[in-house]
Protein backbone atom coordinates (compact mmCIF):
# COMPACT_ATOMS: atom_id res chain seq x y z
CA UNK A 1 0.00 0.00 0.00
CA UNK A 2 1.15 3.49 -0.68
CA UNK A 3 0.59 6.59 0.81
CA UNK A 4 0.59 10.66 -0.32
CA UNK A 5 0.24 13.69 0.53
CA UNK A 6 -3.18 15.49 1.43
CA UNK A 7 -1.47 18.64 -1.02
CA UNK A 8 -0.11 16.55 -3.83
CA UNK A 9 -0.89 13.16 -4.66
CA UNK A 10 2.04 12.55 -6.67
CA UNK A 11 4.13 12.61 -3.38
CA UNK A 12 3.49 8.68 -2.89
CA UNK A 13 5.65 6.71 -0.56
CA UNK A 14 6.18 3.48 1.89
CA UNK A 15 4.43 2.81 5.16
CA UNK A 16 7.15 2.51 6.75
CA UNK A 17 8.65 6.37 5.15
CA UNK A 18 5.42 7.72 5.77
CA UNK A 19 5.95 6.95 9.33
CA UNK A 20 9.68 7.46 9.81
CA UNK A 21 9.14 11.07 8.66
CA UNK A 22 5.76 12.33 9.53
CA UNK A 23 4.70 14.86 7.64
CA UNK A 24 5.17 15.17 3.85
CA UNK A 25 7.93 17.74 2.17
CA UNK A 26 5.44 19.86 1.26
CA UNK A 27 3.58 20.19 4.41
CA UNK A 28 0.84 17.83 3.76
CA UNK A 29 -0.39 14.77 5.62
CA UNK A 30 0.63 11.37 4.54
CA UNK A 31 -2.79 9.33 3.94
CA UNK A 32 -3.39 5.57 2.41
CA UNK A 33 -4.03 5.98 -0.99
CA UNK A 34 -6.97 3.96 -0.47
CA UNK A 35 -8.73 2.20 2.65
CA UNK A 36 -8.95 -1.28 2.63
CA UNK A 37 -12.55 -2.40 3.08
CA UNK A 38 -13.70 -4.94 5.80
CA UNK A 39 -16.92 -7.57 5.40
CA UNK A 40 -19.30 -8.15 8.17
CA UNK A 41 -17.96 -11.69 8.49
CA UNK A 42 -14.44 -10.04 8.47
CA UNK A 43 -15.71 -7.86 11.42
CA UNK A 44 -17.45 -11.33 13.13
CA UNK A 45 -14.40 -12.48 13.23
CA UNK A 46 -12.79 -9.75 15.02
CA UNK A 47 -15.42 -10.25 17.78
CA UNK A 48 -14.02 -14.08 18.13
CA UNK A 49 -10.34 -12.29 19.35
CA UNK A 50 -9.15 -10.11 22.02
CA UNK A 51 -7.54 -6.16 21.45
CA UNK A 52 -3.92 -7.72 20.64
CA UNK A 53 -5.55 -9.89 17.77
CA UNK A 54 -8.07 -6.99 16.70
CA UNK A 55 -4.74 -4.62 16.17
CA UNK A 56 -2.80 -7.08 14.48
CA UNK A 57 -5.68 -8.01 11.92
CA UNK A 58 -6.28 -4.12 11.09
CA UNK A 59 -2.74 -2.95 11.45
CA UNK A 60 -1.65 -5.61 8.35
CA UNK A 61 -3.75 -4.28 6.58
CA UNK A 62 -2.21 -1.29 6.00
CA UNK A 63 1.80 -2.52 6.58
CA UNK A 64 2.27 -4.46 3.69
CA UNK A 65 5.73 -4.29 4.16
CA UNK A 66 5.65 -5.88 7.46
CA UNK A 67 5.54 -9.65 8.18
CA UNK A 68 3.01 -10.72 10.29
CA UNK A 69 5.81 -11.89 12.55
CA UNK A 70 6.84 -8.21 13.07
CA UNK A 71 3.20 -6.70 13.84
CA UNK A 72 2.51 -9.37 16.33
CA UNK A 73 6.20 -8.25 18.22
CA UNK A 74 4.99 -4.82 17.91
CA UNK A 75 1.29 -5.60 18.83
CA UNK A 76 2.52 -7.57 21.91
CA UNK A 77 5.26 -5.29 22.86
CA UNK A 78 2.87 -2.40 23.05
CA UNK A 79 0.09 -4.02 24.60
CA UNK A 80 1.14 -6.02 27.78
CA UNK A 81 1.52 -5.94 31.11
CA UNK A 82 1.86 -2.13 30.73
CA UNK A 83 -2.12 -1.65 30.99
CA UNK A 84 -4.17 -2.25 34.15
CA UNK A 85 -7.02 -3.77 32.56
CA UNK A 86 -6.38 -6.87 30.09
CA UNK A 87 -9.16 -5.91 27.85
CA UNK A 88 -6.82 -2.84 26.80
CA UNK A 89 -9.93 -0.40 25.91
CA UNK A 90 -12.59 -2.25 28.25
CA UNK A 91 -16.27 -0.78 27.68
CA UNK A 92 -18.09 0.40 30.62
CA UNK A 93 -21.70 -0.51 30.35
CA UNK A 94 -24.18 2.83 31.41
CA UNK A 95 -27.39 1.73 30.40
CA UNK A 96 -28.92 -0.44 27.82
CA UNK A 97 -27.98 2.53 24.91
CA UNK A 98 -24.85 3.64 26.29
CA UNK A 99 -21.54 2.24 27.00
CA UNK A 100 -18.00 4.21 27.66
CA UNK A 101 -14.98 3.18 25.88
CA UNK A 102 -12.54 3.40 28.27
CA UNK A 103 -9.01 4.03 26.67
CA UNK A 104 -6.93 5.30 29.57
CA UNK A 105 -5.78 2.36 31.15
CA UNK A 106 -2.41 2.94 29.97
CA UNK A 107 0.95 4.13 31.41
CA UNK A 108 0.34 7.32 31.62
CA UNK A 109 -3.48 7.10 32.28
CA UNK A 110 -4.68 8.75 28.47
CA UNK A 111 -6.04 7.70 25.44
CA UNK A 112 -2.76 9.15 23.63
CA UNK A 113 -1.32 5.70 25.19
CA UNK A 114 -3.14 3.65 22.75
CA UNK A 115 -0.88 4.67 19.97
CA UNK A 116 2.17 6.16 21.56
CA UNK A 117 3.05 2.83 23.26
CA UNK A 118 3.11 1.46 19.72
CA UNK A 119 4.74 4.29 17.52
CA UNK A 120 7.76 4.06 19.09
CA UNK A 121 8.20 0.09 17.40
CA UNK A 122 6.41 0.79 14.36
CA UNK A 123 8.94 4.08 13.82
CA UNK A 124 12.26 2.11 14.86
CA UNK A 125 10.96 -0.59 12.58
CA UNK A 126 10.42 1.69 9.89
CA UNK A 127 13.90 3.45 9.74
CA UNK A 128 15.11 0.39 9.82
CA UNK A 129 13.28 -0.81 6.53
CA UNK A 130 14.05 2.75 5.27
CA UNK A 131 17.65 2.16 5.50
CA UNK A 132 17.72 5.18 7.44
CA UNK A 133 21.22 5.54 9.46
CA UNK A 134 20.93 9.58 11.48
CA UNK A 135 19.43 9.11 14.50
CA UNK A 136 15.89 10.33 14.95
CA UNK A 137 14.50 13.24 17.02
CA UNK A 138 10.96 13.37 17.71
CA UNK A 139 9.61 16.75 17.90
CA UNK A 140 6.06 16.98 19.91
CA UNK A 141 3.86 19.92 20.54
CA UNK A 142 1.25 18.84 23.32
CA UNK A 143 -1.96 20.28 25.06
CA UNK A 144 -1.54 18.04 28.24
CA UNK A 145 -1.63 14.30 27.01
CA UNK A 146 0.26 13.64 24.31
CA UNK A 147 3.49 14.82 25.68
CA UNK A 148 3.69 12.70 28.80
CA UNK A 149 2.99 9.44 26.53
CA UNK A 150 5.27 10.19 23.65
CA UNK A 151 8.07 10.75 26.13
CA UNK A 152 6.99 7.30 27.96
CA UNK A 153 7.10 5.57 24.30
CA UNK A 154 9.99 6.86 23.52
CA UNK A 155 12.27 7.01 26.54
CA UNK A 156 15.92 5.34 26.17
CA UNK A 157 14.81 3.77 23.05
CA UNK A 158 18.22 3.29 20.88
CA UNK A 159 18.94 6.12 18.52
CA UNK A 160 15.98 8.41 18.98
CA UNK A 161 15.39 11.40 21.33
CA UNK A 162 12.49 13.24 21.97
CA UNK A 163 11.49 17.02 23.16
CA UNK A 164 8.24 17.58 24.04
CA UNK A 165 6.81 21.90 24.22
CA UNK A 166 3.53 22.55 26.07
CA UNK A 167 1.63 25.75 26.67
CA UNK A 168 3.03 27.84 29.61
CA UNK A 169 0.19 27.34 32.33
CA UNK A 170 -2.13 25.61 29.92
CA UNK A 171 -2.12 22.35 31.33
CA UNK A 172 -3.04 20.48 34.42
CA UNK A 173 -0.86 20.43 37.38
CA UNK A 174 -0.75 16.29 37.23
CA UNK A 175 -0.17 16.85 33.54
CA UNK A 176 2.69 19.18 34.08
CA UNK A 177 4.07 16.86 36.52
CA UNK A 178 3.73 14.32 34.56
CA UNK A 179 5.85 15.90 31.90
CA UNK A 180 8.37 17.44 33.73
CA UNK A 181 9.48 14.36 35.74
CA UNK A 182 10.03 12.28 33.25
CA UNK A 183 12.45 9.52 33.62
CA UNK A 184 14.93 8.49 30.53
CA UNK A 185 18.57 10.27 29.34
CA UNK A 186 16.99 10.69 25.93
CA UNK A 187 13.81 13.20 26.63
CA UNK A 188 13.45 16.99 27.17
CA UNK A 189 10.31 18.85 27.95
CA UNK A 190 9.98 22.99 27.57
CA UNK A 191 7.18 25.00 28.04
CA UNK A 192 6.31 27.90 25.61
CA UNK A 193 4.74 31.20 26.67
CA UNK A 194 1.83 31.00 24.82
CA UNK A 195 -1.23 28.03 24.14
CA UNK A 196 -1.12 24.91 22.68
CA UNK A 197 -1.53 26.69 18.79
CA UNK A 198 1.78 29.17 19.27
CA UNK A 199 3.81 25.59 20.35
CA UNK A 200 2.25 23.42 17.75
CA UNK A 201 2.64 26.31 15.09
CA UNK A 202 6.26 26.75 16.20
CA UNK A 203 6.69 22.70 15.86
CA UNK A 204 5.64 22.94 12.47
CA UNK A 205 7.64 25.52 10.92
CA UNK A 206 10.83 23.94 12.75
CA UNK A 207 9.85 20.75 10.61
CA UNK A 208 9.63 22.92 7.51
CA UNK A 209 13.22 24.83 8.15
CA UNK A 210 15.42 23.54 5.56
CA UNK A 211 18.62 25.40 7.14
CA UNK A 212 17.93 23.66 10.34
CA UNK A 213 17.04 20.57 8.65
CA UNK A 214 20.69 20.73 6.63
CA UNK A 215 22.57 21.99 10.55
CA UNK A 216 21.23 18.50 11.69
CA UNK A 217 21.94 16.53 8.90
CA UNK A 218 25.58 17.36 9.66
CA UNK A 219 24.78 16.47 12.75
CA UNK A 220 23.55 12.60 12.09
CA UNK A 221 20.03 13.54 13.14
CA UNK A 222 16.57 13.87 11.44
CA UNK A 223 13.40 15.43 13.06
CA UNK A 224 10.11 13.13 13.13
CA UNK A 225 6.71 13.58 14.32
CA UNK A 226 4.57 12.03 17.49
CA UNK A 227 1.82 14.08 17.30
CA UNK A 228 -1.07 12.76 15.09
CA UNK A 229 0.29 13.97 11.99
CA UNK A 230 2.32 10.84 11.96
CA UNK A 231 0.29 8.13 9.98
CA UNK A 232 1.93 5.60 12.65
CA UNK A 233 0.40 7.51 15.61
CA UNK A 234 -3.20 7.95 13.85
CA UNK A 235 -3.13 4.31 12.48
CA UNK A 236 -3.87 2.27 15.80
CA UNK A 237 -6.86 4.52 16.92
CA UNK A 238 -8.82 3.28 14.42
CA UNK A 239 -8.31 -0.07 15.89
CA UNK A 240 -10.03 0.84 19.22
CA UNK A 241 -13.41 1.64 17.16
CA UNK A 242 -13.18 -1.67 16.04
CA UNK A 243 -12.90 -3.16 19.19
CA UNK A 244 -15.69 -1.30 20.94
CA UNK A 245 -17.90 -2.62 18.30
CA UNK A 246 -16.94 -6.20 18.49
CA UNK A 247 -17.44 -5.59 22.54
CA UNK A 248 -20.99 -4.58 21.96
CA UNK A 249 -21.75 -7.32 19.79
CA UNK A 250 -20.15 -9.28 22.12
CA UNK A 251 -22.20 -8.01 24.79
CA UNK A 252 -25.83 -8.24 23.43
CA UNK A 253 -25.98 -4.40 22.72
CA UNK A 254 -25.83 -4.84 18.76
CA UNK A 255 -25.99 -7.28 16.40
CA UNK A 256 -23.53 -7.43 13.27
CA UNK A 257 -24.81 -4.92 10.88
CA UNK A 258 -26.12 -2.54 13.17
CA UNK A 259 -25.48 1.29 13.23
CA UNK A 260 -23.95 2.88 16.23
CA UNK A 261 -22.92 6.24 17.22
CA UNK A 262 -19.76 7.35 18.69
CA UNK A 263 -19.38 10.62 20.47
CA UNK A 264 -15.45 11.95 20.89
CA UNK A 265 -14.04 14.88 22.63
CA UNK A 266 -12.35 16.42 20.13
CA UNK A 267 -9.43 19.02 19.66
CA UNK A 268 -6.58 18.00 17.16
CA UNK A 269 -8.93 15.89 15.27
CA UNK A 270 -7.17 12.95 15.30
CA UNK A 271 -9.46 10.30 17.52
CA UNK A 272 -12.55 11.16 15.66
CA UNK A 273 -10.93 11.18 12.38
CA UNK A 274 -9.89 7.46 13.15
CA UNK A 275 -13.84 6.72 13.90
CA UNK A 276 -14.40 8.32 10.25
CA UNK A 277 -11.62 6.04 8.55
CA UNK A 278 -13.04 2.91 10.57
CA UNK A 279 -16.15 3.63 8.83
CA UNK A 280 -15.22 4.06 5.63
CA UNK A 281 -13.10 0.73 5.99
CA UNK A 282 -17.12 -0.85 6.86
CA UNK A 283 -17.96 -0.19 10.33
CA UNK A 284 -21.25 0.10 11.11
CA UNK A 285 -21.18 3.90 12.61
CA UNK A 286 -24.02 5.75 12.20
CA UNK A 287 -23.52 9.74 13.85
CA UNK A 288 -19.76 11.00 14.52
CA UNK A 289 -20.83 13.14 17.32
CA UNK A 290 -17.66 15.80 17.53
CA UNK A 291 -17.85 17.60 20.84
CA UNK A 292 -15.40 20.40 21.58
CA UNK A 293 -15.52 22.95 24.80
CA UNK A 294 -15.57 26.70 24.48
CA UNK A 295 -13.05 26.31 21.85
CA UNK A 296 -15.60 25.78 19.38
CA UNK A 297 -14.01 26.53 15.95
CA UNK A 298 -15.26 22.61 14.76
CA UNK A 299 -18.59 22.98 16.13
CA UNK A 300 -18.90 25.84 13.91
CA UNK A 301 -17.05 24.46 10.92
CA UNK A 302 -20.06 21.08 10.90
CA UNK A 303 -22.61 23.54 11.13
CA UNK A 304 -21.58 26.32 8.50
CA UNK A 305 -18.68 24.89 6.27
CA UNK A 306 -16.78 27.86 7.97
CA UNK A 307 -13.30 27.16 9.23
CA UNK A 308 -12.27 30.30 10.97
CA UNK A 309 -9.63 30.15 13.84
CA UNK A 310 -9.94 34.23 14.35
CA UNK A 311 -11.34 33.89 17.68
CA UNK A 312 -10.86 34.22 21.03
CA UNK A 313 -8.67 31.77 22.56
CA UNK A 314 -10.81 29.96 25.90
CA UNK A 315 -8.32 28.46 28.62
CA UNK A 316 -11.10 25.63 30.36
CA UNK A 317 -10.93 22.44 32.14
CA UNK A 318 -10.93 20.54 29.42
CA UNK A 319 -7.32 21.51 28.76
CA UNK A 320 -6.38 18.52 25.63
CA UNK A 321 -9.11 20.20 23.71
CA UNK A 322 -7.95 24.30 24.10
CA UNK A 323 -7.07 24.01 20.18
CA UNK A 324 -7.96 26.45 17.04
CA UNK A 325 -6.07 24.95 14.56
CA UNK A 326 -7.54 21.06 14.21
CA UNK A 327 -4.60 19.81 12.06
CA UNK A 328 -6.16 16.71 11.51
CA UNK A 329 -8.88 17.89 9.48
CA UNK A 330 -6.96 18.48 6.40
CA UNK A 331 -7.36 14.36 6.38
CA UNK A 332 -10.66 14.59 6.89
CA UNK A 333 -11.52 16.55 3.72
CA UNK A 334 -8.73 14.99 1.47
CA UNK A 335 -10.91 11.60 2.28
CA UNK A 336 -14.10 13.44 1.58
CA UNK A 337 -13.02 15.57 -1.59
CA UNK A 338 -9.84 13.46 -2.92
CA UNK A 339 -8.68 16.76 -4.88
CA UNK A 340 -5.17 18.03 -3.37
CA UNK A 341 -5.18 21.10 -4.97
CA UNK A 342 -8.55 22.24 -3.40
CA UNK A 343 -7.19 20.93 0.01
CA UNK A 344 -3.93 22.63 -0.31
CA UNK A 345 -5.44 26.11 -1.41
CA UNK A 346 -7.41 25.65 1.95
CA UNK A 347 -4.65 25.06 4.20
CA UNK A 348 -3.35 28.16 2.60
CA UNK A 349 -6.00 30.15 2.99
CA UNK A 350 -5.71 29.13 6.84
CA UNK A 351 -2.36 29.85 6.73
CA UNK A 352 -2.90 32.99 5.40
CA UNK A 353 -6.07 34.40 6.51
CA UNK A 354 -7.05 31.93 9.37
CA UNK A 355 -9.88 31.07 7.62
CA UNK A 356 -11.68 28.68 4.96
CA UNK A 357 -15.19 27.82 3.53
CA UNK A 358 -15.76 24.17 1.74
CA UNK A 359 -17.87 23.75 -1.01
CA UNK A 360 -21.25 22.61 -1.15
CA UNK A 361 -20.49 18.99 -1.72
CA UNK A 362 -17.95 18.62 0.95
CA UNK A 363 -20.32 20.81 3.43
CA UNK A 364 -23.13 17.95 2.28
CA UNK A 365 -20.85 14.67 3.12
CA UNK A 366 -19.93 16.44 6.30
CA UNK A 367 -23.19 17.28 7.52
CA UNK A 368 -24.76 13.16 6.71
CA UNK A 369 -21.99 12.00 8.94
CA UNK A 370 -20.40 14.48 11.52
CA UNK A 371 -22.88 16.42 14.41
CA UNK A 372 -20.80 19.14 15.76
CA UNK A 373 -21.25 21.04 19.29
CA UNK A 374 -19.77 22.47 22.76
CA UNK A 375 -20.06 22.55 26.08
CA UNK A 376 -19.04 25.29 28.84
CA UNK A 377 -16.86 24.67 31.95
CA UNK A 378 -20.19 24.73 33.82
CA UNK A 379 -22.39 22.35 31.71
CA UNK A 380 -19.15 20.01 31.93
CA UNK A 381 -19.11 20.09 35.49
CA UNK A 382 -23.09 19.27 35.71
CA UNK A 383 -22.26 16.59 33.62
CA UNK A 384 -19.68 14.94 35.45
CA UNK A 385 -21.55 15.45 38.93
CA UNK A 386 -24.87 13.88 36.90
CA UNK A 387 -23.31 10.62 35.91
CA UNK A 388 -21.66 10.27 39.03
CA UNK A 389 -24.74 10.82 40.88
CA UNK A 390 -27.22 8.89 38.49
CA UNK A 391 -24.73 5.84 37.28
CA UNK A 392 -22.19 5.93 40.39
CA UNK A 393 -19.52 6.49 37.60
CA UNK A 394 -16.70 8.97 37.59
CA UNK A 395 -15.50 10.64 34.32
CA UNK A 396 -13.21 13.44 33.41
CA UNK A 397 -13.31 16.60 31.93
CA UNK A 398 -13.04 15.68 28.13
CA UNK A 399 -15.19 12.55 28.81
CA UNK A 400 -17.78 15.19 30.45
CA UNK A 401 -17.83 16.90 26.64
CA UNK A 402 -18.71 14.51 24.53
CA UNK A 403 -21.20 12.92 27.12
CA UNK A 404 -23.53 16.20 27.08
CA UNK A 405 -23.09 16.03 23.56
CA UNK A 406 -24.55 13.16 22.90
CA UNK A 407 -27.47 13.89 25.38
CA UNK A 408 -27.89 17.03 22.88
CA UNK A 409 -28.05 15.29 19.97
CA UNK A 410 -30.54 12.42 21.05
CA UNK A 411 -32.64 14.90 22.88
CA UNK A 412 -32.67 16.85 19.33
CA UNK A 413 -32.66 14.11 16.71
CA UNK A 414 -34.61 11.44 18.74
CA UNK A 415 -32.03 8.75 17.60
CA UNK A 416 -32.35 5.51 19.09
CA UNK A 417 -29.12 4.30 18.25
CA UNK A 418 -26.69 2.45 20.82
CA UNK A 419 -23.98 5.13 21.50
CA UNK A 420 -20.39 5.03 22.40
CA UNK A 421 -18.37 7.66 24.35
CA UNK A 422 -14.85 7.88 23.87
CA UNK A 423 -13.76 8.39 27.15
CA UNK A 424 -10.17 10.02 26.78
CA UNK A 425 -8.72 9.86 30.35
CA UNK A 426 -8.76 9.06 34.08
CA UNK A 427 -10.69 11.44 36.19
CA UNK A 428 -7.72 11.58 38.13
CA UNK A 429 -5.69 13.60 35.88
CA UNK A 430 -7.69 16.38 36.40
CA UNK A 431 -9.21 15.71 39.86
CA UNK A 432 -8.88 19.19 41.01
CA UNK A 433 -12.06 20.17 38.35
CA UNK A 434 -13.73 17.06 39.18
CA UNK A 435 -14.07 17.57 42.73
CA UNK A 436 -15.07 21.20 42.15
CA UNK A 437 -17.77 19.66 39.54
CA UNK A 438 -18.80 17.15 42.81
CA UNK A 439 -18.90 20.17 45.12
CA UNK A 440 -15.64 19.50 46.84
CA UNK A 441 -13.18 22.31 47.79
CA UNK A 442 -10.29 21.88 45.92
CA UNK A 443 -7.56 23.88 48.55
CA UNK A 444 -4.62 22.15 47.48
CA UNK A 445 -2.31 21.22 44.77
CA UNK A 446 -3.02 18.12 42.19
CA UNK A 447 -1.06 15.29 43.60
CA UNK A 448 -2.88 15.89 47.02
CA UNK A 449 -6.26 15.94 45.38
CA UNK A 450 -5.67 12.42 43.55
CA UNK A 451 -5.65 10.85 47.10
CA UNK A 452 -8.88 14.00 48.55
CA UNK A 453 -10.65 12.19 44.57
CA UNK A 454 -10.25 8.67 45.86
CA UNK A 455 -11.17 9.07 49.18
CA UNK A 456 -14.75 11.26 48.30
CA UNK A 457 -15.60 8.48 45.63
CA UNK A 458 -14.05 5.34 46.88
CA UNK A 459 -12.58 4.88 43.48
CA UNK A 460 -8.66 4.00 43.86
CA UNK A 461 -6.34 6.47 41.64
CA UNK A 462 -4.36 4.60 39.02
CA UNK A 463 -1.12 3.34 40.20
CA UNK A 464 1.08 5.73 37.60
CA UNK A 465 -0.38 9.11 39.33
CA UNK A 466 -0.08 7.71 43.17
CA UNK A 467 3.67 9.02 43.38
CA UNK A 468 4.02 11.87 41.06
CA UNK A 469 4.66 14.20 44.46
CA UNK A 470 7.61 12.09 45.19
CA UNK A 471 9.21 11.93 41.63
CA UNK A 472 12.20 14.64 40.99
CA UNK A 473 11.28 17.45 38.89
CA UNK A 474 13.85 17.37 35.89
CA UNK A 475 12.77 20.03 33.75
CA UNK A 476 11.78 23.70 34.03
CA UNK A 477 12.66 25.47 31.20
CA UNK A 478 10.00 28.21 30.15
CA UNK A 479 10.88 29.26 26.71
CA UNK A 480 9.39 32.31 23.93
CA UNK A 481 7.96 30.45 20.57
CA UNK A 482 10.54 32.32 18.93
CA UNK A 483 13.47 30.43 20.54
CA UNK A 484 11.81 26.67 19.68
CA UNK A 485 14.52 26.69 17.23
CA UNK A 486 17.83 27.00 19.14
CA UNK A 487 16.20 24.89 21.98
CA UNK A 488 15.76 21.59 19.65
CA UNK A 489 19.92 22.59 18.47
CA UNK A 490 20.74 22.92 22.00
CA UNK A 491 19.22 19.28 22.74
CA UNK A 492 20.98 17.79 19.85
CA UNK A 493 24.53 19.25 20.77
Amino acid sequence: MKYNSTRDKSCRVSAAHAIAHGLAPDGGLFVPEELPQLSPQQIEALCKTDYRGRAEEILALFLDEFSREEIRAIVTAAYGDNYDDSAIAPLHSIDEKTAVLELWHGPTCAFKDMALQILPHLLTASLKKCGETRKVCILVATSGDTGKAALEGFADVEDTKILVFYPHNGVSDVQRLQMVTQRGGNVSVAAVRGNFDDAQSGVKTLFGDAELSNELLDKGWFLSSANSINWGRLLPQIVYYFSAYCELVNSKYVRIGDDVDFAVPTGNFGDILACWYAKKMGLPVGKLICASNENNVLADFFKTGIYDRNRAFHTTISPSMDILVSSNLERLLYSVCGDDILVAEYMRSLNEKGSYTVGNDIFKVLSDNFVGGFCSDSDTKKTIASVYNKHNYLIDTHTAVAYKLMNEYRNTSASKRTTVVVSTASPFKFCDSVLNALGENIDAKGTELIKKLSERTGVKAPMPLSDLDKREKRFELVINKQEMRQTVTDFLK
